[in-house]
């Protein structure tokens, strides 16, 4: 009886989020419809479903997940990244990596990907990094003669690494959710994300090689007169302010100064200075950041609301017992099961969102998981890797439709072709992180 009624819930929650409701109040509504009718079977004895008898259960623990003070680096991370976005460092590192890449094959594009890990190091912003490198990046590669579509996928693929590398939204939410401490997680995906970052530039590097036509050098004379002091000398002053600020925030949460809730307040202080110090914040400017980072913290914790309520109802009816009973029936060894796990959560990212599989299967499946004796650190990078591969899949794929907004002229089947060779080096680097833990957990061994 109990499958039965879990299928019933998803079957709802699918059948109502194709029909175009926000996801947020599907979530909840399917949640709060399905408490309502365990307790009114409860009550009837036709069903004993004794943890939905009393809804006041389900809104204590509600309040619970939503009080979570392991959540409050979310907002200060997103207030940081919006800060940094009107602080104009972006700008000036892409001016300065094109004067010292302008001449190599596929320079650009490695310039972009160079800026994409300072950003995502900083940020942890998937939309305003793939907009903000869409509007500076792109005219300038489409001026130089790069082919279109291998620009939209570097410029959208190197904006999803904020999602992967700390300070990630996306690591913070999967640590309060499968009580995990964040600063392990920070820790553990800082090699696997350099990693992708490395066979992003790598790739670019060998294609650029093969087919010069398609990302040919670039530098116009005024920069090739520029001697390599002057351009080495641009560089170290533009990347020094972020590099700065990221070394406050990672080094001391690696450190153990500071918790990630204190070292997100330092991010946020830090961009503020950073912003104050170009020059360009006004009142204006800080009225946009308030209330953009306002409106982002709104939309994650109606989704985490939504969500929590949807999970608790289902454990209420023995979800996670079935999923449980369900793979320990499967015919395959706990390595099986976890690719089988990792394989499902990347076929769920066609059609999710991150948060909904962060906050419903994620931790539906890792008791288990630990249970067969794996690193929950590592499955988690595992998952966050896995997960990075949504924006860029069709067809919910948010980074493709930031792309598309930012430059109008791309055809969604550039976009879709662009974003194909990046999604195959995000699963290499998946499989490579799989086979070979000590990637995510050699930081938290030192």
């Amino acid at each position: 009886m109990s499958a039965l009624f879990v299928f019933l819930l998803f079957a709802s929650f699918m059948l109502i989020l194709f029909s175009g409701y926000p996801v947020a109040f599907v979530l909840g509504g399917v949640g709060v419809l399905f408490a309502v009718l365990g307790s009114f079977l409860a009550d009837f004895g036709y069903y004993d479903v004794a943890e939905l008898r009393s809804i006041s259960f389900v809104a204590n623990r509600l309040f619970a997940t939503i009080s979570s003070y392991s959540l409050i680096p979310m907002s200060m991370f997103i207030f940081m990244g919006y800060m940094l976005d009107r602080s104009g460092i972006a700008e000036r590192l892409i001016i300065a990596m094109r004067k010292i890449f302008g001449n190599t094959p596929g320079g650009l594009a490695i310039a972009v990907v160079i800026i994409g890990v300072v950003l995502a190091a900083s940020t942890g912003i998937i939309g305003a990094s793939v907009v903000l490198l869409s509007t500076i990046a792109l005219p300038t590669m489409f001026q130089a003669g790069y082919a279109r579509w291998i620009s939209a996928g570097t410029v959208g693929a190197t904006g999803c690494l904020g999602i992967l590398v700390p300070p990630s939204i996306m690591l913070v939410v999967m640590g309060d959710q499968l009580r995990i401490p964040v600063g392990d997680l920070f820790m553990g995906a800082i090699i696997p994300g350099l990693l992708l970052a490395s066979c992003f530039i790598i790739f670019l590097l060998v294609f650029a090689l093969l087919f010069p036509k398609a990302m040919p050098a670039f530098q116009s004379a005024q920069e090739s007169k520029l001697s390599t002091l002057a351009v080495v000398k641009e560089i170290f002053f533009a990347l020094l302010a972020p590099l700065a600020l990221v070394i406050a925030v990672l080094g001391s949460i690696i450190a153990g100064i500071a918790s990630p809730t204190e070292a997100s307040g330092i991010g946020a202080a830090g961009a503020t200075l950073l912003a104050v110090s170009s020059g360009k914040l006004n009142w204006e400017d800080l009225r946009q950041v308030c209330y953009k980072t306002g409106r982002s913290v709104a939309f994650l914790y109606a989704l985490i609301f939504g969500a929590s309520c949807f999970s608790v109802v289902l454990r209420g009816y023995g979800g996670d017992e079935v999923i449980e009973s369900a793979l320990h029936a499967l015919p395959l060894s706990p390595e099986g099961i976890l690719f089988l796990v990792i394989f499902l959560v990347f076929l769920l990212g066609f059609f999710l969102d991150w948060m909904e599989i962060v906050l419903i299967i994620a931790p539906l499946v890792m008791p288990i998981l630990i249970n067969f004796g794996f690193d929950p650190v590592w499955v988690a990078i595992l998952m966050a890797l896995c997960l990075q591969t949504s924006f860029l899949t069709p067809p919910v794929g948010m980074a493709l439709f930031y792309t598309q907004s930012a430059a109008p002229s791309l055809r969604m089947r550039e976009i879709y072709k662009g974003a194909i060779p990046f999604v195959s080096l995000q699963l290499l680097v998946l499989l490579i992180v799989a086979w070979h833990p000590f990637l995510v957990t050699w930081l938290l061994d030192r």
